[in-house]
């Protein structure tokens, strides 16, 4: 391609509006162009990326077994009713009526679809096991779209699902994917973790996120570095003592005091309270009121730990989870929000496990401006029940070998489901066994996302210049430029190796505009392309052109007659090294 006959409309300015890197410098790059809030165009450079993104994705998919169809964005809310997602799952479901009235939405993603293409085809164990998968459109009314292709309100995504006679071999095609889909992201060229995660309103019994390390990302990782533990927050567990660990319940000490009330005014937070009380965060019980589906719960974690929402909700088995407001909290504590306690509450409590093993507490004592000491969990109040309740910290003991933890920032890239009957069941997609017995089938779930996997390559390779994509999902190999374009030698020198780059295979850019090359070059960095051969009379007088990675300082000078073979020689390197053993 010419890069005067190309739709490349590079700017000098970084947007006002963007935040994130990959924000920043796709727009700036000439990759995408906004048509409105958290809807995007996008333009030939990124296209070609997402094609090669989309073409590693088919390539192993297929080589795992899976076959490519194309679902209707467009589908009835009968079958979304069936599932019981119609009224749960949010205004990110654009809903909308048809000219009879009817109701419809474009899906932001396809159980429904695919389970009732299942309930018409898989009537038989004999057509199982089965992996159907689509790249598409999709579009989730976002309420607050941000950082570009990283949460758009539409975005290219690949999914997939699998069907099974039962959980052993939907547990073989999950492993299936899981492994495909490494393949796909070290064939992108991205450094990433597969972590265990909560499986949130696609339901399931265990998943697996595939997340692009960048220090930029939303999600927060933790790991251990000694056993290959890797959890997203939401999900990450926290060792425990043994006591703690059996959740078996409480050991009151004898030698704790009666309780006693002290007056603490104007202190609220746990800091402000341990302050005046002269005692560590850590030998407080922190009292949190939550309305769960409308219901007042109370929620018990040590002074300084911080709770896991994700857990609870998962805990309660509520659609909606909120932190109680002000009034709610009075009516539930009679006292003002900063003195909760669980000592008297007549609503149900629900403590972390840390809190097993706390002895001689503080917490609130219910009374605006009062605290309470001395409190014995298990003598001065009773909980509803225990379990792991907090969100896990860099430092906390690994779950699996109690090796410390490790935080990293990460970005969603991919997600892996085991989703069970949770879908097959209510909507009737059953099969008959070898004995004529009828059964749900077990299914799987598995998306990645295109426009997504682009954004994070962008926020894990870039510098002050632009961006540096992998070689594997580059819009072109390498960019060829020309410096004197009124020199003959130049120009055939030029237009010869254009042509024979093409002809070997290599991708290439060919950078003919008659701009001052300072120019030409910062526009070339900017884009990402990985390589750069720059033509130029002097060098050219010897023999010679510059070969340059578009990371390196400085270039080599190569024979003209050596380049092409040299140019596809390293291509085929770079996309062997990012091929999995």
């Amino acid at each position: 391609m010419r890069y005067s006959q190309a739709l490349i409309p590079t700017r000098k300015e970084n947007p006002v509006d963007a935040e994130l890197p990959s924000h920043r410098l796709l727009l700036r790059a000439g990759y995408i162009e906004q048509l409105t809030a958290g809807i995007y165009t996008l333009m030939p450079l990124a296209w070609r990326c997402a094609r090669k993104i989309e073409a590693i994705v088919r390539e192993e998919l297929d080589a795992a077994g899976a076959q490519e169809l194309l679902l209707p964005m467009v589908q009835p809310a009968e079958i979304w009713q069936l599932s019981g997602r119609w009224d749960h799952y949010g205004k990110e479901l654009l809903r909308f009526k048809d000219r009879k009235n009817q109701d419809f939405c474009l899906s932001p993603t396809h159980e429904e679809g695919i389970t009732d293409l299942a309930k018409r085809h898989l009537r038989s164990y004999r057509n199982m096991p089965i992996n159907l998968y689509q790249i598409q459109v999709k579009f989730r009314d976002e309420i607050r779209p941000r950082g570009g292709l990283m949460r758009g309100r539409e975005f290219i995504m690949k999914d997939g699902y699998s069907f099974d006679a039962d959980y052993v071999s939907a547990e073989a095609s999950y492993q299936r994917m899981y492994r495909a889909y490494e393949r796909i992201f070290t064939r992108c060229g991205l450094a990433f973790r597969a972590v265990e995660a909560d499986s949130g309103n696609i339901g399931g019994s265990h998943s697996h996120e595939f997340q692009v390390l960048a220090q930029t990302g939303e999600d927060r990782i933790l790991s251990c570095a000694a056993c290959g533990y890797a959890a997203n927050e939401e999900k990450a567990e926290v060792k425990r003592n043994q006591v703690a660990q059996a959740g078996s319940g409480f050991v009151p000490s004898s030698e704790t005091p009666q309780m006693a009330e002290v007056h603490t005014p104007n202190a609220r937070t746990i800091d402000e309270i341990s302050a005046f009380l002269a005692l560590p965060p850590e030998q407080f019980i922190k009292t949190l009121i939550y309305l769960a589906d409308g219901k007042p719960v109370a929620v018990l974690l040590q002074g300084n730990r911080s709770l896991n929402e994700v857990k609870l909700q998962r805990l309660l088995s509520c659609e909606a989870l909120v932190l109680a407001s002000d009034t709610a909290v009075h009516e539930a504590t009679q006292a003002e929000t900063g003195y909760a306690g669980p000592c008297g509450l007549q609503i149900p409590i629900y403590a972390d496990l840390d809190i097993l093993t706390m002895h001689d507490c503080a917490t609130g004592a219910n009374r605006s401006h009062y605290h309470v000491v001395h409190v014995e969990p298990g003598r001065d109040f009773q909980i509803t029940k225990v379990d792991d309740l907090v969100l896990a910290q860099e430092g906390d003991p690994c779950p699996r070998c109690s090796q410390p933890l490790q935080a990293f920032r990460g970005i969603e890239v991919g997600h892996v489901f085991l989703l069970g009957t949770k879908y097959s069941e209510p909507m009737g997609a059953h099969y008959l066994d070898d004995k004529g017995e009828s059964h749900p089938c077990v299914m799987g779930c598995y998306g990645i996302g295109i426009t997504r996997v682009l954004a994070a390559a962008v926020e894990q390779y870039h510098d002050e210049n632009g961006i540096n994509f992998p070689t594997s999902i580059a819009p072109y190999h390498v960019i060829l430029a020309p410096l004197q374009l009124k020199d003959e030698a130049v120009i055939e020198t030029t237009e010869r190796l254009y042509a024979e780059l093409q002809a070997a295979g290599v991708e290439v850019l060919l950078d003919d505009r008659d701009i001052r090359p300072g120019v030409k070059f910062k526009d070339d960095d900017l884009i990402g392309v990985p390589y750069r051969i720059t033509v130029g009379e002097k060098n050219l007088a010897q023999g010679k052109v510059e070969f340059k990675h578009r990371t390196e300082k400085t270039a080599q000078l190569l024979d003209v007659t050596e380049i092409v073979a040299h140019v596809r020689s390293t291509i085929t390197r770079d996309l062997a090294a990012t091929m999995p053993q």
